[in-house]
């Protein structure tokens, strides 16, 4: 009677999804709807003579646009190791029982968080104007000749990404069952230890994926960099334009150049993504995986 009534749910389920799939017909009508358009934009985008594709091609590999762009791309991964490094130890600080450290963390990720990032740069720029010199012990320096437009900018870029990389870290290690950390430190393993070994390998699931979305977020953030000199992508392409009044080629540059990198990033954020997200098809199997993981680590420990 049991799988009589089974087979009859089985059934009205294919029935429903029958019925919310629309016809093949319709289907194909609907690509054939899209492909138009987008083809159709296309065209108009090509053969539009005030996008300057000539010009386009001719700057694409200019020195000065290259210049700009390895200027972008340093940027980003000099702020993105900056910026995971610290959101790693706000992250600790935020959900540590010290409440001195979680109140300072906590401080730390509102203000860099709830302020823009622009105002934040033109800010760090600006430094000299509260403080003219700095001075640490008896040794003191000109406040203009330490916070150097590209140091403005690192400083700017990293400590707002560290404000986000914290959240996202801490969301990371939230997920992580905490019989985990207990087990270890039941077996004699510090909590530094537990968390090297055990905590944070296991949070990397849920850490990585947006991390991937953060660092193209900071390709593109790296553009606000120009309000202060500093000779970024965008920088170097109104340089060119400032001179030749080809404002749309070069912007047209710019934007190509910057789908290209967060293109290739988003490439390689899928196949993160798909490598750790192999472990669902296991899911009978990984609570029980998981219970011996700490143990596991523990042996290994003592």
């Amino acid at each position: 009677m049991s799988s009589t009534v089974s087979i009859r749910s089985d059934d009205a389920l294919r029935d429903v999804k029958r019925a919310h799939v629309p016809f093949p017909v319709t289907r194909l009508a609907l690509w054939a709807f899209t492909l138009a358009v987008a083809f159709g934009f296309a065209y108009i985008v090509a053969i539009n003579p005030n996008f300057g594709w000539p010009v386009v091609a001719e700057y694409f590999f200019d020195p000065t646009v290259m210049q700009g762009l390895w200027v972008t791309l340093g940027l980003t991964v000099v702020a993105m190791i900056i910026g995971v490094a610290l959101g790693l130890i706000l992250a600790i600080a935020r959900m540590s029982n010290d409440r001195l450290a979680s109140s300072l963390a906590g401080l730390f990720i509102w203000f860099f968080r709830g302020t823009p990032l622009l105002v934040q740069l033109i800010f760090w720029y600006n430094m000299s104007t509260l403080f003219p010199r700095i001075s640490i012990g008896i040794t003191s320096w000109n406040t203009n000749d330490l916070i150097t437009p590209l140091t403005a900018a690192i400083i700017g870029l990293a400590l707002n990404e560290a404000a986000y990389m914290a959240e996202i870290i801490r969301g990371g290690l939230l997920s992580v069952d905490k019989g985990q950390a207990e087990t270890a430190q039941a077996f004699g393993m510090t909590k530094a230890r537990a968390l090297r070994r055990i905590i944070i390998p296991q949070a990397m699931k849920s850490i990585v994926p947006p991390t991937g979305n953060q660092l193209i977020s900071m390709i593109k953030a790296t553009s606000l960099v120009s309000v202060i000199a500093m000779a970024d992508l965008l920088y170097s392409v109104q340089s060119i334009y400032n001179r030749t009044f080809e404002i749309i080629p070069m912007l047209m540059v710019a934007v190509l150049w910057y789908l290209l990198i967060t293109s290739i990033l988003n490439v390689g954020q899928g196949a993160i993504e798909r490598h750790y997200n192999r472990g669902d098809r296991g899911a009978p199997d990984r609570a029980k995986a998981n219970s011996t993981t700490a143990a596991g680590a523990a042996d290994e420990h003592v």
